[in-house]
């Protein structure tokens, strides 16, 4: 496995790059903003293609690399569930699998930092964002944070690990870089309390300043998002006339989601599944047999839509076409689905 963890000294924040290895497929958790040419020249130096890049929770101390990783590199940019932020492509579910090639994180719901905080467990490792720092935890007094759900989080989620697994932070700010469920049991110190009343008076009584970017990079990192005004100009069809086009004979309706979502969501009706990953792949491989088909693009919110119309047209198919908003607004319209 290819195991990168990097450090932004102006944030104190880790992020970190994960490959298996086996092939050239890469995902990259919590990237900063200021440092994404730097991850593109590694991805480069290691030969990797990004094809995910997840964030743990909203940002309040730094401005989320997401937007201009995906504008790169057509990566797909994925949050917890809960998240309002409109950069995300593919939402999972607490539980909920995230897969490259030879790598799977488990998703897991663990909200008190922040309301919509995730964490990714991956085998012997979790990464835990905000929610459980090295000899700490994050803290609970806005974005909705509160110190009840985080003792849940932690003691009832998180500790319940294997006492070997390896803690991987978003942040540390002493110069740690690794730790175990084991040593946070032991030494974290706002953890040796007896009750979630005691870990709640700590947290309520931290007095801590704001993060410096908090009224900047929270804002900023809600709407880095592909909206429904470029979805339009790219191509974009609305519910209605989506619906005409499916109807043609020469149509062919192409689903960008992955299974997990259409096991959770359904599907539009006789249309295939292309995961956007490989839909690169698939146009090259079919670009003859394509020369006179109509290409109808969804996914869950038309973000990696949009990103298929601007490949699509790379491979000279003229006639292609997506649902603005994806199966959220085909549902929203009242829409059948499979």
């Amino acid at each position: 496995m290819l195991f990168r963890q990097l450090f932004d000294k102006t944030s104190s924040t880790y992020t970190y790059l994960i490959s298996s290895g086996i092939g050239r497929e890469a995902l990259i958790i919590d990237p900063v903003l200021e440092n994404v040419n730097h991850y593109i020249q590694l991805l480069k130096e290691l030969d990797l293609k990004l094809l995910k890049v997840i964030d743990t929770h909203i940002h309040a101390d730094h401005i989320s690399g997401m937007a201009k990783l995906r504008d790169k590199t057509n990566c797909v940019t994925i949050m917890g569930d809960q998240t309002s932020a409109d950069i995300v492509s593919m939402k999972v579910s607490d539980d909920e699998d995230v897969k490259i090639e030879g790598i799977v994180l488990k998703a897991l719901f663990t909200p008190g930092h922040t309301s919509e905080s995730f964490s990714f467990l991956m085998k012997d490792r979790v990464f835990t964002g905000d929610t459980l720092l090295i000899k700490g935890t994050g803290r609970t007094d806005f974005q909705n944070g509160n110190p009840y759900d985080s003792y849940n989080s932690i003691f009832n989620r998180l500790l319940k690990l294997p006492d070997k697994t390896l803690v991987y932070p978003a942040h540390d700010y002493k110069g740690d870089l690794v730790s175990t469920i084991e040593e946070e049991k032991k030494y974290n110190p706002r953890l040796q309390v007896n009750s979630a009343d005691e870990y709640a008076e700590i947290m309520n009584n931290l007095n801590l300043p704001d993060p410096k970017l908090m009224d900047v990079a929270v804002p900023k990192n809600l709407k880095l998002g592909i909206n429904l005004n470029k979805q339009k100009i790219n191509n974009g069809l609305e519910v209605n006339k989506f619906k005409d086009e499916i109807k043609k004979n020469n149509a062919i309706l192409i689903d960008l989601r992955e299974e997990s979502e259409i096991k959770k969501e359904g599907k539009i009706l006789n249309s295939i599944t292309v995961p956007f990953p490989k839909i690169e792949n698939f146009l090259k491989e079919n670009k003859k047999k394509f020369k006179d088909k109509e290409l109808l693009f969804y996914c869950a919110v038309g973000q990696r839509s949009t990103l298929a119309i601007q490949i699509s047209k790379s491979y000279n198919c003229t006639k292609c076409f997506h649902l603005i908003g994806g199966l959220k607004n085909w549902k929203k319209e009242g829409m059948n689905i499979d």
